[in-house]
């Protein structure tokens, strides 16, 4: 399909900070990028396993269930899976329009202008850069367990972070300085930045082994588990409200903003489209395929970890080891632990690939040092920026623990995912006549000549369910004196102000062709004013 059908880029009198992109450029772009096509549908749907499938199933999910949901955990993931189901098609119509690399920053590029694109672009950083170093974080602790299983005992300070949270007595949260540096975690990321300079194809091919072991750890972790269910201890399903978030109904949504972070990255598929053989056909089908066999996977480990185990011995680490423990088989704790490792190592890889290809984007676009898209003679991928990601990762990896930025990074993704949805209903109205190769399905509605998509509208509705529940927890913990959270966010805010405001503001490719349009135009004007003078 060709798009030749565009929105005018706003000029001067509209704002500088509402230039769009029209459909015809971004589709000029994908001619252009200069990276390798090398990825099927498979290779695409098993990038979406790879980089869902990890932390949050090995840790959050226990921590869930132990803290806020109980059993209802199931639930829990039903909602959290909802709302990803809305935005995955949403990103499929976006995908088979839109087939360059960037995700939901270039689709806002498209809809709100460059400084909603920025905005996104940054929360994309917290998606997956920085979940990237909490996965790292995970990765060291099953890694240490499970190199002391083979007689090797690591010293505890290379698998410890630099930064601790400590719990306090009334459930919020303080920070303290420890001893080690968690280089466990920072050589991991460091292999991964190697495979991922040397190209996606042999990465995917490294990845797709991995999502197989991973994905039949877990399969037969649950075909075993369960027969060793103890129904008794699914009652009661919903445990009643404690207060707060603490159980019943409040708790399955706080639960389900938790596990959120389980699925973050299935989007990451949307980052190689500028690397698919035929993305306007095979990216939605990796997008929703991926996120529907993660969705299956979680509710069965989740169903047989609660079954086995009660719920409240599940807010540990490693809950899946504890389910292991319980159902008796010993041999099946290394299974497991293999698994995690793998299956953590395939998440990272994953998570910075995607970050690697939007900063590409990003950089192209002149809101970033063309560092970040300089692509290596030989291997066609941006090898630079992913060097400069690689070490960033590695540096947070070594100084904060996952649980310090989990919140943080299920907020910025659910913001993106709205964003996202709302981006669709925006393209829909503002090109009434664009027929996408994959249209969101269920139509929608016209309210006052409005159209008003059915799924992109539930996508944003879910979205703001998702993240209510970090914001009042986050504005709770301040009022209790605990501005660690809020600080964390502002800080973040602040810093990405400052990157726009100090480089992309002043470099924007966007801004200087818009910038000499408009100044051919005055040119142009003037000549035929003086030839009428003439």
């Amino acid at each position: 399909m060709s798009i030749t059908t565009g929105v005018r880029a706003a000029g001067p009198r509209s704002g500088r900070f509402r230039l769009r992109k029209t459909l015809a450029q971004i589709e000029a772009e994908t001619n252009t990028h200069g990276l390798k096509r090398s990825l099927g549908p498979l290779n695409l749907t098993m990038l979406g396993i790879g980089s869902t499938i990890g932390a949050g199933i090995y840790v959050m999910t226990g921590t869930a269930a132990a803290n806020y949901a109980g059993p209802a955990i199931l639930l829990s993931f039903l909602v959290a899976g909802l709302a990803c189901v809305f935005t995955a098609l949403s990103y499929g119509e976006l995908a088979s329009t839109m087939p360059v690399s960037g995700s939901a920053y270039t689709y806002a590029y498209a809809s709100m202008g460059e400084l909603a694109a920025w905005v996104v672009g940054w929360l994309l950083l917290l998606e997956y850069g920085i979940s990237c170093a909490g996965v790292a974080a995970g990765f060291s602790g099953y890694a240490t367990s499970l190199l002391a299983d083979f007689g090797v005992n690591l010293p505890a300070w290379v698998s410890t972070s630099f930064i601790q949270t400590i719990p306090a007595a009334n459930g919020t949260m303080t920070l303290d300085i420890g001893h080690g540096v968690n280089l466990v975690g920072a050589f991991a990321s460091v292999i991964v930045t190697v495979l991922l300079v040397i190209g996606v194809s042999e990465s995917a091919t490294v990845n797709s082994v991995i999502v197989v072991l991973k994905v039949s750890v877990l399969l037969v972790f649950v075909a075993l588990g369960i027969k060793a269910i103890h129904p008794a201890n699914w009652v009661p399903f919903i445990p009643p409200n404690q207060g707060g978030f603490r159980y019943g109904i409040p708790g399955i949504f706080r639960a389900a903003s938790v596990i959120f972070f389980a699925y973050v990255g299935f989007e990451a598929v949307s980052c190689a489209s500028a690397e698919a053989k035929n993305p306007r056909r095979d990216v939605p089908i990796g997008i929703i395929s991926s996120l529907a066999v993660c969705t299956v996977v979680y509710i069965a480990v989740a169903a047989v970890m609660t079954g086995v185990v009660p719920y409240k011995q599940l807010g540990v680490a490693d809950p899946l080891a504890i389910a292991v423990d319980a159902m008796g088989q010993p041999w099946l704790a290394l299974f497991v632990k293999i698994g995690a490792v793998t299956g953590l190592c395939s998440v990272m890889l994953v998570l910075q690939y995607g970050q690697s290809r939007i900063f590409f984007t990003i950089a192209r676009d002149g809101l970033l040092p063309r560092i970040f898209c300089v692509l290596h003679p030989k291997f066609r991928t941006p090898w630079l920026g992913t060097i400069l990601l690689g070490i960033g990762v590695a540096a947070a990896t070594a100084l904060l623990p996952i649980d310090i930025i989990s919140d943080l990074v299920s907020l910025g993704t659910t913001t993106a995912f709205g964003i996202v949805c709302f981006t669709v209903i925006w393209q829909r109205n503002a090109i009434p006549d664009l027929r996408p190769p994959f249209p969101v399905p269920l139509g929608g509605v016209r309210i006052r000549g409005v159209w008003i998509g059915v799924v992109p509208a539930l996508g944003i509705l879910f979205s703001i369910v998702m993240a209510a529940p970090l914001l009042i927890d986050m504005t709770r913990s301040l009022l209790n004196h605990n501005p660690v959270p809020a600080s964390l966010l502002m800080g973040y805010v602040v810093i990405g102000a400052l990157c726009y405001g100090c480089y992309g503001y002043r470099h924007s490719r966007l801004a200087a062709e818009n910038a000499a349009a408009l100044a051919a135009g005055h040119a142009a004007g003037d000549t035929v004013v003086r030839s009428q003078k003439d």
